[in-house]
Protein backbone atom coordinates (compact mmCIF):
# COMPACT_ATOMS: atom_id res chain seq x y z
CA UNK A 1 0.00 0.00 0.00
CA UNK A 2 1.11 3.67 -0.92
CA UNK A 3 2.13 5.46 1.81
CA UNK A 4 -0.09 8.47 1.66
CA UNK A 5 -2.95 5.86 1.48
CA UNK A 6 -1.94 4.14 4.67
CA UNK A 7 -2.21 7.50 6.13
CA UNK A 8 -5.49 8.26 5.30
CA UNK A 9 -6.80 4.57 6.68
CA UNK A 10 -5.24 5.90 9.66
CA UNK A 11 -6.90 8.84 9.78
CA UNK A 12 -10.25 7.02 8.87
CA UNK A 13 -9.59 4.05 11.81
CA UNK A 14 -9.54 7.33 14.16
CA UNK A 15 -13.06 8.37 12.45
CA UNK A 16 -11.66 11.38 11.42
CA UNK A 17 -14.84 13.35 8.91
CA UNK A 18 -13.02 16.27 7.93
CA UNK A 19 -9.55 17.71 6.98
CA UNK A 20 -9.73 21.39 6.86
CA UNK A 21 -6.82 22.63 4.54
CA UNK A 22 -4.98 23.96 1.52
CA UNK A 23 -3.20 21.52 -1.13
CA UNK A 24 0.39 22.14 -2.18
CA UNK A 25 2.50 20.57 -3.88
CA UNK A 26 4.52 18.53 -1.04
CA UNK A 27 0.87 17.35 0.35
CA UNK A 28 -0.32 16.46 -3.36
CA UNK A 29 -0.07 12.68 -2.49
CA UNK A 30 -1.50 12.74 0.48
CA UNK A 31 -4.55 15.01 -0.87
CA UNK A 32 -5.39 12.16 -3.31
CA UNK A 33 -5.31 9.59 -1.17
CA UNK A 34 -7.66 11.77 0.67
CA UNK A 35 -9.83 12.21 -2.41
CA UNK A 36 -10.05 8.29 -2.14
CA UNK A 37 -11.52 8.49 1.06
CA UNK A 38 -15.43 7.22 1.58
CA UNK A 39 -15.81 8.63 5.00
CA UNK A 40 -13.27 11.77 4.89
CA UNK A 41 -14.50 15.38 3.52
CA UNK A 42 -11.89 17.63 2.74
CA UNK A 43 -12.40 20.92 3.35
CA UNK A 44 -10.44 23.73 1.06
CA UNK A 45 -9.77 27.05 3.00
CA UNK A 46 -8.84 30.32 1.69
CA UNK A 47 -5.88 30.85 4.33
CA UNK A 48 -4.45 27.95 6.76
CA UNK A 49 -4.50 29.81 9.45
CA UNK A 50 -8.48 29.60 8.77
CA UNK A 51 -7.80 25.87 8.20
CA UNK A 52 -6.67 25.50 11.87
CA UNK A 53 -8.93 27.29 13.58
CA UNK A 54 -11.80 25.30 11.92
CA UNK A 55 -10.32 21.96 13.50
CA UNK A 56 -9.67 23.85 16.69
CA UNK A 57 -13.92 24.53 17.01
CA UNK A 58 -14.13 20.72 15.70
CA UNK A 59 -12.55 19.60 18.09
CA UNK A 60 -13.99 21.97 20.95
CA UNK A 61 -17.80 20.94 19.97
CA UNK A 62 -17.25 17.11 19.66
CA UNK A 63 -14.57 15.88 22.01
CA UNK A 64 -12.71 14.38 18.74
CA UNK A 65 -9.49 15.13 17.42
CA UNK A 66 -9.65 18.14 14.80
CA UNK A 67 -7.62 17.86 11.68
CA UNK A 68 -5.43 20.57 9.48
CA UNK A 69 -3.60 20.34 6.07
CA UNK A 70 -0.90 22.62 4.92
CA UNK A 71 2.31 22.14 2.60
CA UNK A 72 5.44 22.80 3.86
CA UNK A 73 7.63 26.60 4.77
CA UNK A 74 4.76 29.52 4.56
CA UNK A 75 1.69 26.55 4.54
CA UNK A 76 3.33 25.67 7.97
CA UNK A 77 3.97 28.68 9.37
CA UNK A 78 0.35 29.76 8.30
CA UNK A 79 -0.45 27.28 10.66
CA UNK A 80 0.85 28.45 13.66
CA UNK A 81 -1.46 30.59 15.21
CA UNK A 82 -4.15 28.15 15.22
CA UNK A 83 -2.00 25.67 16.48
CA UNK A 84 -1.10 27.36 19.48
CA UNK A 85 -4.88 28.12 19.57
CA UNK A 86 -6.05 25.13 19.91
CA UNK A 87 -3.23 23.73 22.12
CA UNK A 88 -3.67 26.86 24.85
CA UNK A 89 -6.91 26.63 24.87
CA UNK A 90 -7.03 22.81 25.45
CA UNK A 91 -8.18 21.61 22.07
CA UNK A 92 -7.25 18.15 20.39
CA UNK A 93 -6.47 19.10 16.65
CA UNK A 94 -3.54 16.92 14.62
CA UNK A 95 -1.93 19.43 11.96
CA UNK A 96 0.00 17.69 9.17
CA UNK A 97 2.31 19.44 6.91
CA UNK A 98 4.31 18.35 3.96
CA UNK A 99 8.44 18.37 3.54
CA UNK A 100 10.89 18.42 0.70
CA UNK A 101 12.53 14.78 0.13
CA UNK A 102 14.39 13.52 3.13
CA UNK A 103 17.21 13.83 1.49
CA UNK A 104 17.11 18.03 0.45
CA UNK A 105 16.32 18.11 4.04
CA UNK A 106 19.75 18.75 5.34
CA UNK A 107 20.22 21.59 3.52
CA UNK A 108 18.80 24.92 1.73
CA UNK A 109 16.26 24.11 -0.60
CA UNK A 110 12.95 25.84 -1.95
CA UNK A 111 10.52 26.96 1.08
CA UNK A 112 12.70 24.34 3.16
CA UNK A 113 12.18 25.26 7.15
CA UNK A 114 12.17 22.79 10.36
CA UNK A 115 8.36 22.51 11.56
CA UNK A 116 9.33 20.35 13.94
CA UNK A 117 11.22 23.17 15.48
CA UNK A 118 8.51 25.74 15.10
CA UNK A 119 5.96 23.88 16.22
CA UNK A 120 7.62 22.46 19.63
CA UNK A 121 6.54 24.59 22.14
CA UNK A 122 3.02 25.25 20.58
CA UNK A 123 2.34 21.57 20.65
CA UNK A 124 2.28 18.75 23.19
CA UNK A 125 3.72 16.35 20.84
CA UNK A 126 5.54 16.81 16.96
CA UNK A 127 7.14 14.35 14.73
CA UNK A 128 8.33 13.79 11.10
CA UNK A 129 7.50 10.37 9.40
CA UNK A 130 11.08 8.81 8.03
CA UNK A 131 9.77 5.63 7.25
CA UNK A 132 6.17 4.30 5.92
CA UNK A 133 6.45 1.29 8.08
CA UNK A 134 6.10 3.96 11.44
CA UNK A 135 2.83 5.54 10.20
CA UNK A 136 0.59 3.30 12.51
CA UNK A 137 2.06 3.94 15.41
CA UNK A 138 2.91 7.43 14.99
CA UNK A 139 -0.51 8.64 13.86
CA UNK A 140 -2.39 6.45 16.95
CA UNK A 141 0.02 7.62 18.90
CA UNK A 142 -0.46 11.79 17.96
CA UNK A 143 -4.14 11.07 18.49
CA UNK A 144 -3.84 9.79 21.62
CA UNK A 145 -1.45 12.19 22.97
CA UNK A 146 -3.97 15.19 21.32
CA UNK A 147 -6.88 13.62 23.69
CA UNK A 148 -5.14 13.23 27.00
CA UNK A 149 -5.62 15.45 29.43
CA UNK A 150 -4.93 18.12 28.87
CA UNK A 151 -5.72 17.88 25.63
CA UNK A 152 -4.32 19.46 22.73
CA UNK A 153 -2.22 19.72 19.62
CA UNK A 154 -0.11 17.28 17.74
CA UNK A 155 1.61 17.88 14.49
CA UNK A 156 2.80 15.46 12.25
CA UNK A 157 5.40 16.08 9.68
CA UNK A 158 5.02 13.72 5.88
CA UNK A 159 8.16 14.60 3.59
CA UNK A 160 6.84 13.78 -0.40
CA UNK A 161 9.11 10.91 -0.91
CA UNK A 162 7.90 8.83 2.35
CA UNK A 163 4.60 9.60 1.38
CA UNK A 164 4.99 7.55 -2.06
CA UNK A 165 6.57 4.51 -0.13
CA UNK A 166 4.73 1.32 0.29
CA UNK A 167 4.22 -0.16 3.25
CA UNK A 168 2.96 -3.84 4.03
CA UNK A 169 1.40 -2.24 7.68
CA UNK A 170 -1.95 -1.88 8.84
CA UNK A 171 -3.84 0.91 10.78
CA UNK A 172 -3.60 0.31 14.44
CA UNK A 173 -7.30 -0.09 16.37
CA UNK A 174 -7.98 2.62 18.50
CA UNK A 175 -9.06 1.39 22.40
CA UNK A 176 -11.76 2.72 24.59
CA UNK A 177 -9.78 4.40 27.51
CA UNK A 178 -11.23 3.58 31.11
CA UNK A 179 -11.31 6.48 32.89
CA UNK A 180 -9.63 6.31 36.44
CA UNK A 181 -11.76 6.99 39.36
CA UNK A 182 -10.44 8.72 42.34
CA UNK A 183 -9.71 7.84 45.83
CA UNK A 184 -12.07 7.46 48.71
CA UNK A 185 -10.11 8.92 51.39
CA UNK A 186 -10.38 11.92 49.50
CA UNK A 187 -13.38 12.31 48.70
CA UNK A 188 -14.28 11.59 52.54
CA UNK A 189 -11.89 14.66 53.56
CA UNK A 190 -13.44 16.59 50.57
CA UNK A 191 -17.09 16.07 52.42
CA UNK A 192 -15.48 16.79 55.61
CA UNK A 193 -14.01 20.23 54.16
CA UNK A 194 -17.41 21.10 52.82
CA UNK A 195 -19.64 20.36 55.42
CA UNK A 196 -17.05 22.64 58.06
CA UNK A 197 -17.18 25.67 55.72
CA UNK A 198 -18.96 28.42 56.45
CA UNK A 199 -19.00 29.94 52.83
CA UNK A 200 -18.13 27.46 50.27
CA UNK A 201 -18.92 28.10 46.07
CA UNK A 202 -17.43 26.49 43.19
CA UNK A 203 -15.42 28.14 40.40
CA UNK A 204 -16.04 25.89 37.15
CA UNK A 205 -13.66 25.60 34.31
CA UNK A 206 -13.28 24.44 30.39
CA UNK A 207 -12.23 21.17 31.89
CA UNK A 208 -15.94 20.28 32.88
CA UNK A 209 -16.62 20.84 28.70
CA UNK A 210 -14.24 18.86 27.68
CA UNK A 211 -14.63 15.95 29.70
CA UNK A 212 -18.61 16.14 29.18
CA UNK A 213 -19.26 16.73 33.18
CA UNK A 214 -21.42 19.29 33.04
CA UNK A 215 -24.57 17.18 34.21
CA UNK A 216 -22.51 15.71 37.05
CA UNK A 217 -21.59 19.65 38.39
CA UNK A 218 -25.33 20.63 37.66
CA UNK A 219 -26.07 17.64 39.96
CA UNK A 220 -23.80 18.36 42.87
CA UNK A 221 -24.79 22.16 43.00
CA UNK A 222 -28.65 21.24 42.98
CA UNK A 223 -27.99 18.96 45.51
CA UNK A 224 -26.08 21.57 48.04
CA UNK A 225 -27.15 24.64 46.84
CA UNK A 226 -23.46 26.00 46.79
CA UNK A 227 -23.31 28.90 44.47
CA UNK A 228 -20.73 28.36 41.63
CA UNK A 229 -19.11 31.09 39.19
CA UNK A 230 -17.63 29.98 36.08
CA UNK A 231 -14.68 30.96 33.58
CA UNK A 232 -15.05 32.41 29.90
CA UNK A 233 -14.01 29.14 28.32
CA UNK A 234 -16.87 27.06 31.55
CA UNK A 235 -19.70 29.14 29.88
CA UNK A 236 -22.60 26.54 29.93
CA UNK A 237 -21.45 24.00 32.46
CA UNK A 238 -24.27 25.48 35.14
CA UNK A 239 -27.14 27.24 33.34
CA UNK A 240 -27.64 30.94 33.38
CA UNK A 241 -30.58 30.31 34.77
CA UNK A 242 -29.69 28.47 37.61
CA UNK A 243 -30.42 30.49 40.91
CA UNK A 244 -27.44 30.09 42.71
CA UNK A 245 -25.08 30.47 39.68
CA UNK A 246 -23.16 33.76 39.83
CA UNK A 247 -22.36 33.93 35.80
CA UNK A 248 -19.12 34.30 34.54
CA UNK A 249 -15.90 35.84 36.12
CA UNK A 250 -12.23 36.78 33.83
CA UNK A 251 -12.34 40.81 34.19
CA UNK A 252 -10.75 40.98 36.84
CA UNK A 253 -11.28 44.61 37.13
CA UNK A 254 -14.71 44.80 36.50
CA UNK A 255 -16.61 41.14 38.09
CA UNK A 256 -19.12 41.91 40.02
CA UNK A 257 -19.10 38.33 41.03
CA UNK A 258 -15.78 38.19 42.29
CA UNK A 259 -17.07 39.75 45.35
CA UNK A 260 -18.70 36.46 46.09
CA UNK A 261 -15.78 34.62 45.33
CA UNK A 262 -13.59 36.44 47.83
CA UNK A 263 -16.20 36.05 50.26
CA UNK A 264 -15.97 32.55 50.08
CA UNK A 265 -13.74 30.60 52.94
CA UNK A 266 -14.01 27.25 50.66
CA UNK A 267 -13.42 27.08 46.86
CA UNK A 268 -14.25 24.05 44.80
CA UNK A 269 -12.72 24.24 41.22
CA UNK A 270 -13.41 21.91 38.96
CA UNK A 271 -11.95 21.59 35.62
CA UNK A 272 -10.41 25.05 36.47
CA UNK A 273 -7.51 26.07 33.73
CA UNK A 274 -5.25 28.79 34.92
CA UNK A 275 -4.61 29.67 31.61
CA UNK A 276 -7.79 31.27 31.80
CA UNK A 277 -7.87 33.49 34.95
CA UNK A 278 -5.23 34.21 37.51
CA UNK A 279 -5.75 32.75 40.77
CA UNK A 280 -4.43 35.87 41.88
CA UNK A 281 -7.09 38.01 40.58
CA UNK A 282 -9.39 36.17 43.78
CA UNK A 283 -6.86 34.59 46.26
CA UNK A 284 -4.10 37.16 47.07
CA UNK A 285 -5.21 37.91 50.21
CA UNK A 286 -4.09 36.51 53.75
CA UNK A 287 -5.28 33.89 55.21
CA UNK A 288 -5.28 32.91 51.31
CA UNK A 289 -8.50 30.36 50.80
CA UNK A 290 -9.03 26.96 51.34
CA UNK A 291 -9.01 25.06 47.84
CA UNK A 292 -10.19 21.42 46.83
CA UNK A 293 -8.97 21.11 42.80
CA UNK A 294 -11.14 18.61 41.31
CA UNK A 295 -9.30 17.71 37.96
CA UNK A 296 -7.97 15.36 35.59
CA UNK A 297 -4.70 16.40 36.34
CA UNK A 298 -2.84 17.85 39.17
CA UNK A 299 -2.83 21.33 40.00
CA UNK A 300 -0.61 23.88 38.08
CA UNK A 301 2.68 24.86 40.45
CA UNK A 302 1.31 28.78 41.53
CA UNK A 303 1.93 31.25 44.37
CA UNK A 304 -1.57 31.61 44.54
CA UNK A 305 -2.99 28.52 43.80
CA UNK A 306 -1.76 26.03 46.71
CA UNK A 307 -5.00 23.63 47.35
CA UNK A 308 -5.43 21.84 50.77
CA UNK A 309 -6.78 18.96 48.34
CA UNK A 310 -5.97 17.72 45.49
CA UNK A 311 -8.94 15.05 43.82
CA UNK A 312 -7.53 13.69 39.95
CA UNK A 313 -9.21 11.79 38.31
CA UNK A 314 -12.50 11.38 36.23
CA UNK A 315 -14.40 14.95 37.85
CA UNK A 316 -17.93 12.90 36.86
CA UNK A 317 -17.45 9.75 38.76
CA UNK A 318 -15.02 11.96 41.18
CA UNK A 319 -18.65 14.01 41.74
CA UNK A 320 -20.75 11.47 42.12
CA UNK A 321 -18.69 9.85 44.68
CA UNK A 322 -18.39 13.12 46.56
CA UNK A 323 -22.51 12.80 46.70
CA UNK A 324 -22.27 9.60 48.17
CA UNK A 325 -19.34 10.62 50.67
CA UNK A 326 -21.77 13.76 51.72
CA UNK A 327 -24.79 11.82 51.62
CA UNK A 328 -23.02 9.32 54.37
CA UNK A 329 -20.95 11.61 56.62
CA UNK A 330 -24.31 14.00 56.90
CA UNK A 331 -27.43 12.99 55.08
CA UNK A 332 -29.59 15.61 53.37
CA UNK A 333 -27.34 17.97 53.81
CA UNK A 334 -27.51 21.58 52.06
CA UNK A 335 -25.94 24.77 52.67
CA UNK A 336 -29.32 26.19 52.87
CA UNK A 337 -29.66 24.36 55.67
CA UNK A 338 -26.91 25.82 58.10
CA UNK A 339 -27.97 27.55 61.64
CA UNK A 340 -24.63 29.16 61.42
CA UNK A 341 -24.59 32.67 61.61
CA UNK A 342 -21.80 33.54 59.41
CA UNK A 343 -23.28 31.03 56.60
CA UNK A 344 -26.49 33.00 57.02
CA UNK A 345 -25.16 36.25 56.45
CA UNK A 346 -22.88 35.00 53.22
CA UNK A 347 -25.71 33.53 51.27
CA UNK A 348 -27.77 36.71 51.57
CA UNK A 349 -24.86 38.24 50.00
CA UNK A 350 -24.65 35.37 47.49
CA UNK A 351 -28.65 36.44 46.75
CA UNK A 352 -28.31 39.98 46.84
CA UNK A 353 -25.06 39.77 43.80
CA UNK A 354 -27.17 37.62 41.86
CA UNK A 355 -30.04 39.62 41.84
CA UNK A 356 -27.69 42.77 41.06
CA UNK A 357 -26.00 40.69 38.24
CA UNK A 358 -29.56 40.08 36.81
CA UNK A 359 -30.32 43.53 36.83
CA UNK A 360 -27.23 44.86 35.31
CA UNK A 361 -27.73 42.06 32.97
CA UNK A 362 -30.95 43.20 31.87
CA UNK A 363 -30.58 47.39 31.77
CA UNK A 364 -30.23 48.31 28.77
CA UNK A 365 -32.92 45.43 26.84
CA UNK A 366 -35.32 47.97 25.86
CA UNK A 367 -32.58 50.71 25.10
CA UNK A 368 -33.09 51.83 21.75
CA UNK A 369 -30.34 54.61 20.93
CA UNK A 370 -27.95 54.15 18.82
CA UNK A 371 -24.87 53.37 18.01
CA UNK A 372 -26.27 49.97 19.56
CA UNK A 373 -25.22 50.00 23.27
CA UNK A 374 -23.19 46.10 23.74
CA UNK A 375 -25.51 45.01 26.60
CA UNK A 376 -28.40 45.41 24.30
CA UNK A 377 -27.55 43.88 21.16
CA UNK A 378 -26.27 40.91 22.81
CA UNK A 379 -29.77 40.80 24.88
CA UNK A 380 -31.70 40.71 20.73
CA UNK A 381 -29.23 38.19 19.99
CA UNK A 382 -29.97 36.20 22.78
CA UNK A 383 -33.81 36.14 22.70
CA UNK A 384 -33.61 35.18 19.10
CA UNK A 385 -31.27 31.90 19.41
CA UNK A 386 -32.26 29.49 20.56
CA UNK A 387 -30.91 27.26 24.15
CA UNK A 388 -28.59 24.79 21.75
CA UNK A 389 -27.60 27.36 18.95
CA UNK A 390 -24.22 27.98 18.66
CA UNK A 391 -22.54 31.78 19.32
CA UNK A 392 -18.67 31.74 18.69
CA UNK A 393 -16.96 35.40 19.91
CA UNK A 394 -14.06 36.33 18.36
CA UNK A 395 -11.23 38.24 20.61
CA UNK A 396 -11.56 42.01 21.22
CA UNK A 397 -13.74 44.08 23.92
CA UNK A 398 -17.34 41.94 22.54
CA UNK A 399 -15.17 39.12 23.64
CA UNK A 400 -15.86 40.44 27.45
CA UNK A 401 -19.37 41.47 26.43
CA UNK A 402 -20.56 38.02 25.76
CA UNK A 403 -18.71 36.57 28.80
CA UNK A 404 -20.52 38.87 31.19
CA UNK A 405 -23.90 39.45 29.70
CA UNK A 406 -24.66 36.65 26.88
CA UNK A 407 -26.74 34.11 29.20
CA UNK A 408 -25.90 30.43 28.21
CA UNK A 409 -27.77 27.09 29.29
CA UNK A 410 -25.69 24.53 27.99
CA UNK A 411 -22.17 23.47 27.50
CA UNK A 412 -20.75 24.32 24.10
CA UNK A 413 -22.73 26.58 22.78
CA UNK A 414 -21.12 29.91 23.42
CA UNK A 415 -17.48 29.36 21.94
CA UNK A 416 -14.90 31.48 23.33
CA UNK A 417 -11.20 31.21 23.03
CA UNK A 418 -9.65 32.81 25.86
CA UNK A 419 -6.52 31.09 26.77
CA UNK A 420 -3.95 32.51 23.87
CA UNK A 421 -7.05 34.74 22.25
CA UNK A 422 -6.33 34.77 18.63
CA UNK A 423 -8.22 37.59 16.46
CA UNK A 424 -9.58 36.19 13.40
CA UNK A 425 -11.09 32.87 15.16
CA UNK A 426 -14.63 33.29 15.08
CA UNK A 427 -15.30 33.37 11.42
CA UNK A 428 -14.07 30.01 10.21
CA UNK A 429 -15.05 28.35 13.74
CA UNK A 430 -18.38 29.15 12.67
CA UNK A 431 -18.02 27.34 9.40
CA UNK A 432 -16.99 24.28 11.32
CA UNK A 433 -19.48 24.38 13.65
CA UNK A 434 -22.49 24.92 10.85
CA UNK A 435 -20.58 22.11 8.95
CA UNK A 436 -21.15 19.85 12.09
CA UNK A 437 -24.31 20.99 13.57
CA UNK A 438 -26.31 21.64 10.51
CA UNK A 439 -29.45 22.26 12.31
CA UNK A 440 -28.23 24.66 14.62
CA UNK A 441 -27.95 28.61 14.45
CA UNK A 442 -24.79 29.45 14.54
CA UNK A 443 -23.79 33.34 15.04
CA UNK A 444 -20.25 34.26 14.72
CA UNK A 445 -19.37 37.74 16.54
CA UNK A 446 -16.73 39.77 15.78
CA UNK A 447 -15.20 43.17 15.90
CA UNK A 448 -14.37 44.68 13.20
CA UNK A 449 -10.77 44.51 13.60
CA UNK A 450 -10.99 40.78 13.92
CA UNK A 451 -13.35 40.05 11.08
CA UNK A 452 -11.29 41.23 8.49
CA UNK A 453 -8.34 38.90 9.52
CA UNK A 454 -10.09 36.22 8.35
CA UNK A 455 -12.95 37.63 6.12
CA UNK A 456 -11.65 35.56 3.12
CA UNK A 457 -13.29 32.72 4.47
CA UNK A 458 -16.41 34.07 3.46
CA UNK A 459 -16.10 32.32 -0.16
CA UNK A 460 -15.25 29.15 1.80
CA UNK A 461 -19.14 29.44 3.49
CA UNK A 462 -20.58 30.29 0.50
CA UNK A 463 -18.73 27.79 -1.68
CA UNK A 464 -19.77 25.13 0.62
CA UNK A 465 -23.54 26.57 1.05
CA UNK A 466 -23.15 26.90 5.19
CA UNK A 467 -25.51 29.68 6.21
CA UNK A 468 -23.30 30.84 9.37
CA UNK A 469 -24.52 34.20 10.55
CA UNK A 470 -21.71 36.79 10.78
CA UNK A 471 -22.51 40.07 13.25
CA UNK A 472 -19.94 42.71 13.05
CA UNK A 473 -19.63 45.13 15.85
CA UNK A 474 -18.45 48.57 14.31
CA UNK A 475 -16.11 51.23 15.50
CA UNK A 476 -13.58 51.76 13.82
CA UNK A 477 -10.76 50.80 16.58
CA UNK A 478 -9.07 48.32 17.97
CA UNK A 479 -11.47 48.70 20.94
CA UNK A 480 -10.15 47.02 23.79
CA UNK A 481 -6.60 48.53 23.36
CA UNK A 482 -7.94 51.76 22.91
CA UNK A 483 -9.58 51.90 26.05
CA UNK A 484 -6.65 50.37 28.10
CA UNK A 485 -4.46 52.15 26.48
CA UNK A 486 -6.46 55.58 27.51
CA UNK A 487 -7.22 54.14 30.59
CA UNK A 488 -3.54 53.49 31.77
CA UNK A 489 -2.00 56.20 29.51
CA UNK A 490 -4.17 58.65 29.41
CA UNK A 491 -4.06 58.40 25.40
CA UNK A 492 -4.99 55.87 22.38
CA UNK A 493 -2.44 55.83 19.63
CA UNK A 494 -2.05 53.73 16.32
CA UNK A 495 -5.92 51.99 16.93
CA UNK A 496 -8.05 53.68 14.60
CA UNK A 497 -8.17 52.13 11.06
CA UNK A 498 -10.97 52.62 8.25
CA UNK A 499 -13.41 50.33 7.37
CA UNK A 500 -15.00 48.69 4.50
CA UNK A 501 -18.59 48.73 2.94
CA UNK A 502 -19.44 45.40 4.62
CA UNK A 503 -22.62 45.00 2.65
CA UNK A 504 -20.50 45.12 -0.99
CA UNK A 505 -17.76 43.26 0.66
CA UNK A 506 -20.79 40.37 1.62
CA UNK A 507 -22.17 40.38 -1.59
CA UNK A 508 -18.99 40.18 -3.09
CA UNK A 509 -18.39 37.16 -2.08
CA UNK A 510 -21.50 36.13 -2.78
CA UNK A 511 -22.98 36.38 0.81
CA UNK A 512 -25.73 38.65 2.10
CA UNK A 513 -25.09 41.34 3.30
CA UNK A 514 -26.72 44.08 6.10
CA UNK A 515 -25.97 47.06 7.65
CA UNK A 516 -28.25 48.23 10.54
CA UNK A 517 -29.43 51.41 10.77
CA UNK A 518 -31.49 52.21 13.72
CA UNK A 519 -31.21 49.79 17.21
CA UNK A 520 -35.33 48.75 16.72
CA UNK A 521 -34.01 47.47 12.86
CA UNK A 522 -31.65 44.90 14.86
CA UNK A 523 -33.61 42.05 15.65
CA UNK A 524 -35.74 42.16 12.56
CA UNK A 525 -32.76 41.98 10.35
CA UNK A 526 -31.01 39.00 12.79
CA UNK A 527 -34.65 37.26 12.39
CA UNK A 528 -34.06 37.95 8.30
CA UNK A 529 -31.09 36.38 8.34
CA UNK A 530 -31.95 33.34 10.22
CA UNK A 531 -34.08 32.56 7.40
CA UNK A 532 -31.36 31.78 4.93
CA UNK A 533 -30.65 28.38 3.99
CA UNK A 534 -27.90 28.22 2.09
CA UNK A 535 -26.29 31.54 2.14
CA UNK A 536 -23.50 32.93 4.96
CA UNK A 537 -24.91 36.65 6.38
CA UNK A 538 -23.17 39.35 7.40
CA UNK A 539 -24.79 41.99 9.48
CA UNK A 540 -22.76 44.76 10.31
CA UNK A 541 -23.89 47.45 13.25
CA UNK A 542 -21.99 50.32 14.64
CA UNK A 543 -21.54 50.00 18.34
CA UNK A 544 -21.65 52.53 21.34
CA UNK A 545 -18.07 51.96 22.30
CA UNK A 546 -17.95 54.66 25.16
CA UNK A 547 -19.61 51.77 27.15
CA UNK A 548 -15.97 50.12 26.75
CA UNK A 549 -14.33 51.65 30.09
CA UNK A 550 -17.14 49.93 32.03
CA UNK A 551 -15.13 46.73 31.57
CA UNK A 552 -12.42 48.14 33.77
CA UNK A 553 -14.20 49.75 35.91
CA UNK A 554 -13.64 48.29 39.83
CA UNK A 555 -16.67 48.20 42.10
CA UNK A 556 -20.15 49.42 42.25
CA UNK A 557 -19.38 49.79 38.06
CA UNK A 558 -18.71 46.59 37.32
CA UNK A 559 -20.74 45.14 34.64
CA UNK A 560 -21.49 42.10 36.47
Amino acid sequence: MKASDLFVKCLESEDVKYVFGIPGEETNDLVLSISGSKTIRFILVRHEQAAAFMADVYGRLTNKVGVCLATLGPGATNLATGVANSNMDRSPILAITGQTSTNQMHKESHQNMDPVIMFTPITKWTWSIRDAEGIPEIVRRAFKIALEEKKGAAHLELPVDVARMNSSNKPLNKKRKNSSDVSCHDLTEAAEMIISSNAPIVLVGNGCIRNRSSNAVRNLLDVTGIYSVNTFMGKGVISDNSVTHLGTIGIKESDYALRALRLADLVITIGYDLVEYSPQNWNSTIPMKRIIHFDFTTAETDNYYDPDLEISGNIELGINSLLKSLNSLKPGFRIQKSQREKTITTLKIFQSIKSEIENRIYKFKDDLSYPIKPEKLINDVRELLLSDDILISDVGAHKLWIAKIYKTFEPNTCIISNGFCSMGFALPGAIAAKLEFPSKGVVAMCGDGGFLMNVQELETAVRLEVPVIVIVWCDSDLGMISTKQSLELGKSVYTRFQNPDFVKLAESFGAIGYKVEKTEDFKQILQRAKSSTRKPVVIAIDIDASRNRLLFEMGDNAIG
